[in-house]
């Protein structure tokens, strides 16, 4: 029987169809980041006062400066209080301004939002402030579970059901629920929108990948699993300039649903996975797919290659219990999800924290992406020209020295700050594209969905985590620096034990898969 590489090297390992096939599937990744707008760009902590309008039934020709100062009790600093009022009474004008106002009250109708960088943000139109301002981190918590139960769910999904319907059936979901979340009209409608805009966007970056990557050979195997990574930072830097233009969340969720409907049109059209069909034992499809290929790649197939694709006997199937089972593959698996696990916790500490390192906020995204785009393009570079393992080892140990760094830095040179959280980000996503090809070459086809999987399970529990890890900064500012440094510095020392696998083929069996040590 002929295996996958031979077929691809007769057809074209990365002829016209893998380029047409692999830029539709990496598009996307360039509007995926704009998901997290609406968590990414608020001022969590706005200028505000309690609206005090009340007092106008009294008297509406009260100046602002006056109803104020007779509505709102002043901090210690002689500032208005931005949490608090006085407790509205039915009094005429004259007897307020004799008597004065003494009993306080938490803000009853809403805040009044001053000197606010955006139109409109998730904090503004649900007022996240004051008692609320935990719910925050709370929306930033459940989009990133829902990004982990995607991929939970679309994992095994593709492996019964193909890994064309699991790259089809999240861009679906995203594109109804980024159109339902603009149009929310409470918090928790917005959570839950954004829970099902969290499962689409998890279940298509695990699977959109997969699929672009079987079907290129190894000679450019690196530039398909990285391209995704590449347009995906192109994304950000785009997402930094819409958002300076357009300050508005709900506007940016609609526009953001615009693009991913053409995905939604297009996405149906993208051929099924060859090297899934085979392992399947769906040998046919598999065949007639090969020769559109050929065709189109303008390669002859030969009538012998074509008969040495036979019914293969299947292996057993077992998922997780396979790289359980196995001591080999076990090592691998779980020394390549910590550091899944790590980098991402690494990535979105400092993502969510975009607002807080003291630059401007556009610039400061827009020089995220930026950094991205030579990450990934050095990446497919160095894939080749160091290998895998020197390279993953080096961008965690490299990425957690970096944050660790920013430990050393007083907190008041935003400049030094930003760069160095900068830095350590570009290494943290530098790693994530190591992991996407690494993971796909370290598991045989069999259990290579289920353990690219579970790898972005623990990806994304370290996304869910992030928030919740910020939060420890109201006991400490370094605490949760110098929990995902560490674990990034850890990570990186473990890898090690990973073998080493450049320019070999993707393992068809469990023995090919254990016999690269």
């Amino acid at each position: 029987m002929a295996d996958f590489g031979e077929i691809l090297r007769s057809i074209g390992e990365f002829g016209l169809f893998q380029k047409v096939i692999l830029f539709a599937l990496c598009f996307p990744n360039a509007i995926l980041p704009f998901q997290f707008a609406s968590v990414f760009f608020i001022q969590s902590d706005p200028e505000r006062h309690c609206n005090t309008d009340w007092i106008l039934r009294a008297d509406p020709d009260l100046s602002t400066g006056e109803q104020l100062n007779l509505t709102l009790p002043r901090e210690e600093d002689g500032s208005f209080s931005r949490c608090r009022m006085f407790v509205p009474v039915d009094w005429n004008i004259s007897d307020i301004r004799e008597h004065r106002l003494n009993e306080t009250t938490g803000c009853r109708d809403r805040w009044v939002y001053t000197n606010s960088l955006y139109e409109a943000t998730i904090v503004t139109d649900f007022d996240l402030v004051c008692d609320q301002a935990n719910l925050l981190e709370v929306a930033q918590t459940v989009l990133m579970a829902g990004i982990l139960i995607g991929c939970l769910l679309f994992g095994p999904f593709a492996e019964s059901f193909g890994r064309k319907r699991a790259a089809q059936v999240p861009v679906v979901v995203m594109v109804i629920f980024t159109a339902t979340t603009g149009l929310c009209p409470n918090f928790y409608l917005y959570l839950a929108s954004q829970f099902m805009v969290g499962i689409g966007y998890g279940g298509y970056r695990l699977n959109g990948v997969i699929l672009a990557t079987e079907w290129i050979g190894v000679s450019r195997r690196a530039l398909g699993a990285c391209g995704t990574q590449l347009f995906g930072a192109v994304g950000q830097i785009i997402l930094a300039s819409m958002i300076y233009f357009v300050r508005d969340w709900r506007l940016a969720q609609l526009l953001t649903a615009a693009p991913l409907a053409v995905v939604v049109v297009y996405i149906w059209f993208v051929p099924e996975s060859a090297r899934w069909l085979l392992d399947r034992g769906r040998t046919e499809e598999a065949k007639q797919l090969i020769t559109k290929v050929a065709a189109i790649n303008k390669r002859p197939v030969s009538d012998s290659l074509l008969e040495k694709i036979v019914v293969k006997e299947t292996e057993k199937k077992g998922g997780i219990i396979i790289l359980i089972q196995s001591s080999v593959l076990r090592k691998y698996f779980f020394t390549i999800i910590l550091a899944w696990f790590s980098l991402n916790i690494t990535y979105y500490c400092l993502s969510f924290n975009v607002g807080n390192f003291g630059l401007n906020i556009f610039l400061t995204q827009a020089m995220f992406g930026l950094t991205e785009l030579p990450a990934h393009i050095l990446c497919i570079w160095l894939l080749e020209a160091l290998g895998r393992q020197v390279s993953i080892m080096s961008t965690l140990l490299i990425g957690g020295l970096l944050c660790l760094l920013i430990l050393a830095v007083p907190q008041g040179n935003a400049a030094a700050v930003t760069a160095l959280a900068t830095s350590g980000r570009f290494f943290a996503n530098w790693a994530g594209s190591i992991c996407n090809v690494y993971v796909q070459e370290l598991f045989p086809t069999s259990v290579r969905q289920t353990a690219s999987g579970l790898g972005s399970i623990a990806s994304r529990a370290g996304g869910l985590l992030a928030p919740l890890l910020n939060m420890l900064a109201m006991y400490h500012s370094s605490i949760p620096t110098i929990v995902f440094g560490s674990l990034t510095l850890i990570s990186g020392a473990l890898c090690i034990l990973l073998p080493e696998t450049r320019r070999r083929e993707l393992p068809d069996s469990t023995d090919e898969a254990e016999a690269n040590r």
